[in-house]
């Protein structure tokens, strides 16, 4: 499965019991950051488990352009020769970073508080996200910024020849904001502050505390305060990338809903700035057992049982919402499956994402005969215990809103269809035989 400019629509059905082990991709998160942060260390970075969807591998290529030598050694095994802080070169072309936001606005920060030029772009999804987030914080260290209308992509970046260093609160809850202004922070003298009222998912901080830079993390009445000490010299670390547990959501997903199913996801991330999802799980009465809990490169994983069973209706609170941004779609597809109400709060993130994902799952599970209100900041859906299914939902280039619909298929009465799916490669692209190998009917 490869994303291509070509539509590749996809169907999936009514499936038996799922069964078996579901060996899901490496976190994407964390592979973004471990061939940035190798490509900023001296020496040479050995990252195993990286996950090898477009999204990363555009970040790579992207890392290579900046000076870096990149080189894959085997499935999942990398090696970052990186320049230092402050050592990248000027890239000789337009860096493409796909449909990944992660990617851009991550490398964004990392290139801004050098003295050179880089113009970024993407495909026509992340071409419509907005970047005024995070180059709006960056020009706070220097440098200069060019983008089209509405601060979107395409997007020039002149880095700053003296850079300065920054204390910033960030407007919303985003580790994408934060890290880059952390990134950027890197190569500024003195102490780039990031203040954030909520808590986001950490990978930065615990990576960055990895690879040998001074950062500390305090919570005050402002919220979390993160100070990065800048000009560190960062040190080449083994990097061993936890399971992603945004892609595991899918198959946990397919387990909860298809009657007679059990499946065992191993290695899974159990970062609690990404555990949401399964604490809202584990509400609705979800039979997820995490087993033989431990720590893998610096995060703590745990391997998933799951198996079929009731689920009821429950309230998500706004402050849960960041640690499980991604995993509203397939959270609003297994309450369709919930007997009860499942009101899903501060998500009004979603709207800005790879599609407006509130819109785009609300409309598709309505044709296919849920019952779902939408508001700026909410989403409700009222369980029924099942799904109609029988329509064909649109994903917007998005790879989430593909899998969402897909899973939805394998319990719902009728067949649900979906636009496109290529775009799932991005991010998971062994989810068609990883699911069809689990026993679930997917073309």
């Amino acid at each position: 499965m490869s994303h291509s400019a070509e539509p590749l629509p996809m169907t999936s059905r009514r499936s038996g019991p799922l069964k078996g082990e579901a060996k899901v991709p490496g976190d994407k998160s964390i592979s973004h950051r471990a061939l940035i942060l190798g490509a900023l260390s001296v020496g040479e970075t050995h990252i195993t488990g990286l996950l090898e969807g477009q999204d990363v591998l555009d970040t790579a290529k992207a890392m290579q352009a900046f000076g870096a030598q990149v080189e894959r050694l085997g499935e999942g095994e990398w090696k970052v020769n990186g320049v230092g802080v402050g050592g990248f070169s000027e890239p000789e072309g337009v860096i493409d970073c796909g449909n990944s936001g992660t990617g851009v606005r991550l490398i964004m920060g990392a290139m801004a508080t050098s003295p050179i030029t880089a113009t970024f772009t993407g495909d026509a999804s992340l071409s419509r996200r907005p970047m005024g987030r995070v180059t709006d914080p960056l020009e706070l260290f220097g440098c200069e910024v060019t983008a089209r209308e509405g601060k979107r992509l395409p997007v020039t970046i002149k880095g700053a020849a003296e850079s300065v260093p920054v204390r910033y609160k960030t407007p919303v809850a985003s580790a994408q904001i934060k890290s880059a202004v952390l990134l950027a922070g890197l190569n500024a003298p003195g102490q780039t502050v990031v203040i954030e009222a909520e808590p986001t998912r950490d990978h930065t901080e615990r990576m960055l505390a990895g690879f040998g830079a001074t950062i500390t993390t305090e919570v005050t009445d402002e919220g979390r305060v993160i100070t990065l000490t800048g000009r560190p010299e960062l040190k080449p670390q083994p990097v061993a990338v936890p399971r992603d547990p945004s892609s595991a959501a899918f198959p946990v997903a397919a387990a909860l809903i298809v009657p007679g199913s059990e499946i065992r996801v191993p290695g899974v991330s159990r970062n609690p700035t990404r555990d949401g999802l399964y604490v809202t799980l584990l509400e609705m009465g979800a039979d997820i057992t995490f087993e033989n809990p431990r720590e893998e490169g610096g995060e703590p994983v745990a391997d998933l049982l799951v198996r079929h069973g009731p689920l009821k209706g429950v309230t998500v609170p706004p402050e849960r919402a960041a640690s499980m941004i991604d995993e509203f779609p397939i959270l609003s597809v297994i309450a369709c499956f919930a007997t009860g109400t499942t009101v899903m709060q501060g998500v009004h993130e979603l709207r800005v994402k790879e599609s407006d994902r509130i819109e785009a799952m609300a409309t598709g599970l309505r044709a296919n005969g849920a019952s779902v209100e939408e508001t700026q900041d909410t989403m409700t859906v009222h369980g029924s215990g099942g799904l109609r299914g029988g329509a064909s939902a649109v994903t917007h280039l998005d790879h989430r809103i593909a899998m969402s619909f897909l899973v939805a298929g394998l319990a719902s009465e009728q067949p649900v269809s979906v636009d496109d799916g290529s775009p799932i490669a991005t991010s998971f692209p062994d989810f068609l035989p990883l699911m069809k190998a689990l026993g679930a009917d997917i073309a």
